[in-house]
């Protein structure tokens, strides 16, 4: 099996993927079984008793109900199951290493000072337990287990015990998941569900945070599909399947595409010079013949210094643009397009490198507005039409490539290339 979980980069680190630390992650089965499952329930009143119970080895969840009384739950191995895990801590027991997505300016740039905004990603965030055979289910599980492996749920943590007897609880700022439906081919957005420790699936809280759970979704399930979402409190993650992959374009087949646009020799309609995109090793520095659009309207030219607008233009046509350099086509503002005088955002055109993230093999027709990251018309209203958790309880369609919100409906522009006039 060979399932990936796929981080909103557009196809690798900005620093480069490095060990357990990159942009996508596969999933395969392991040499040897290291799941785990429920085992012995301890009920404990002397706090010396828990760390006797911890120091057997076993991987256990212990939740503190109060000074004096604490329940240990210990996990025994399963040999029908393998376990990943996924945090920000670099710690062995995390395969996947992840860190804050910053949206904006490109939105694939790390955090440069944790120090400044500490990061709300768990260290040990949640664990996916995979069977071993087919069908190879994958379950999602809010927070992994730490180096002693264990799962500390303290006092203050919202947690409580079940009808049929298990305690189970939720972490500080959540796990939550989303299954579409019909994807890819006839995708629907589904309900955002909060994943509890114990894996069952509740609504939502009223705050990302908040000290009361939601209602348990009664029927609904914790194991992954075909474009499940993830969200991890700052980074969003994808799920594809190994059969969903099998559909999904191939890196190689996207380099296809951007040759084909590029034999078309599409031309400024101003300076007629030939634009081409840059091969996806290297897209992501600007080149001479990079394309840049209008995104207002759609056209594209070459990179040019016309149709700056005074400030309280800039202002009255709302917003701005973010390219990957840093801002609006490096001139931080709106721009007039001098084919039609559509005024908005003038951005180079990147073209989004990760196949994991498409929903089609189209060709590269559309571009998300602000960013300009160039996809298929499907792809790019699937993620335009796909609100993704933002702050303690907002939602937010945003770009899959690089996590730049996106400008309000649709979110995205139809590019309108100029052919050769000779």
């Amino acid at each position: 099996m060979c399932p990936v979980l796929c981080c909103r980069y557009n196809g690798a680190l900005p620093g480069g993927d490095r060990g357990r630390k990159k942009s996508r992650f596969a999933l395969y089965r392991r040499a040897k079984a290291n799941g785990v499952r429920p085992s012995t329930v301890h009920i404990l009143t002397n706090p010396q008793d828990s760390k006797a119970v911890n120091s057997k080895g076993h991987h256990s969840i212990s939740f503190t109900l109060s000074r004096n009384q604490t329940v240990v739950v210990e996990y025994c191995h399963d040999p029908d199951t393998d376990m990943f895990q996924i945090g920000r801590s670099t710690e062995s027991p995390i395969d996947f290493v992840v860190t804050d997505t910053a949206g904006g300016s490109g939105g694939s740039k790390e955090p440069e000072d944790s120090s400044v905004s500490p990061s709300t990603i768990s260290r040990f965030a949640c664990r996916v337990v995979c069977q071993r055979r087919p069908p190879y289910t994958a379950r999602i599980y809010a927070a992994g287990f730490d180096s002693s492996k264990n799962i500390f749920l303290g006092e203050k943590a919202t947690k409580w015990k079940n009808p049929d007897g298990h305690m189970d609880g939720l972490t500080t700022n959540g796990v939550l998941v989303m299954h579409p439906e019909g994807f890819p081919d006839d995708s629907r957005q589904g309900a955002w569900r909060e994943i509890s420790v114990c894996g069952d699936v509740y609504t939502l809280r009223e705050t990302r945070s908040g000290p009361v759970r939601g209602q348990l979704a009664q029927g609904e399930s914790s194991a992954l599909q075909d474009g499940s979402l993830v969200d991890l409190c700052g980074a969003t993650l994808l799920w594809r399947t190994a059969e969903g992959l099998l559909r999904a374009p191939t890196l190689r087949h996207l380099d296809a595409l951007r040759l084909e646009l590029n034999a078309g020799r599409p031309q400024c309609p101003v300076g007629l010079n030939t634009l081409a995109f840059p091969s996806l090793p290297r897209s992501h520095s600007l080149e001479e013949r990079q394309p840049w659009a209008y995104l207002a309207c759609g056209h594209v030219h070459g990179h040019h210094d016309w149709g700056q607008r005074p400030e309280r233009h800039r202002e009255e046509a709302g917003g701005g643009g973010g390219g990957e350099d840093g801002g609006a086509g490096g001139v931080g503002g709106n721009r007039e397009c001098p084919l039609c005088r559509s005024l908005g955002p003038y951005v180079p055109l990147w073209l989004g490198c990760e196949p994991a993230l498409y929903v089609d093999a189209g060709a590269p027709t559309h571009a998300f507005t602000p960013c300009g990251h160039v996809s298929s018309e499907r792809t790019a209203r699937y993620w335009a039409e796909t609100p993704l958790p933002h702050g303690t309880h907002a939602f937010r369609p945003t770009c899959p490539f690089c996590s730049t919100p996106l400008a309000p409906s649709p979110g995205y522009a139809r590019l309108i290339f100029q052919g050769p006039v000779d």
